[in-house]
């Protein structure tokens, strides 16, 4: 063969590999995708939408798993459990007569459980971010209530705002006590609030 040919077959296996490569690429970039889209849920698209770009948003979502990685998260004991579920019980009477202070007593309260539990709890911004890593279902609650909360420090929350905002914290409340057996104390009297506070 003479060195045009060699030179044709040395542009055709580069270009093979070339090719070879970008069709692994692709395929590891799709399995991550899916991976992640099967991990966060609609914490994924909210991310990704946020972001400039897809991949910044998928960053940001695999920067949480290796932060929530080197963390180690503890269940509570279960006199601990007990003792919160007594706490959210307490609070959660007290609802019709001082709504405001009771959705404060649930952010301090679902707080205290996270430290407990040994999540950072110093800046918010991350705290809700490890709860998207262990919580995806649950973290636009938690955002939703604080929110609530937070504008009810200002007196700009509704009633309505603020059972709707204790109803979301108790979501969590609820995952983060929860041992994997389906049943937290607040699990059996959830349904009762649910139906009292329709009427406030």
């Amino acid at each position: 063969m003479d060195t045009s040919t060699w030179v044709l077959i040395a542009i055709a296996a580069v270009v093979l590999v070339m090719i070879i490569l970008i069709v692994a690429l692709t395929l590891t970039d799709r399995r991550r995708r899916k991976a992640l889209r099967e991990q966060f849920g609609p914490e994924y698209d909210r991310t990704v939408e946020q972001a400039d770009k897809r991949r910044a948003g998928e960053r940001e979502l695999r920067d949480r798993v290796d932060l929530r990685n080197h963390v180690q998260i503890r269940p509570l004991s279960p006199a601990a459990r007990d003792r919160y579920a007594q706490q959210w019980q307490d609070a959660q009477t007290g609802f019709v007569d001082r709504p405001a202070l009771v959705v404060e007593q649930a952010d301090v309260l679902v707080t205290a459980v996270m430290r407990e539990r040994g999540y950072p709890v110093d800046d918010w911004e991350q705290q809700s971010a490890m709860v998207s890593v262990d919580h995806p279902q649950i973290v636009d609650d938690y955002r939703v209530a604080h929110d609530v909360s937070q504008r009810s420090g200002a007196g700009q929350a509704s009633t309505e705002d603020l059972r709707e905002a204790f109803l979301r914290y108790r979501s969590l409340f609820d995952a983060l006590l929860d041992t994997g057996d389906g049943d937290t104390a607040d699990d059996r009297d959830g349904q009762a609030f649910d139906r009292t506070q329709r009427t406030v």
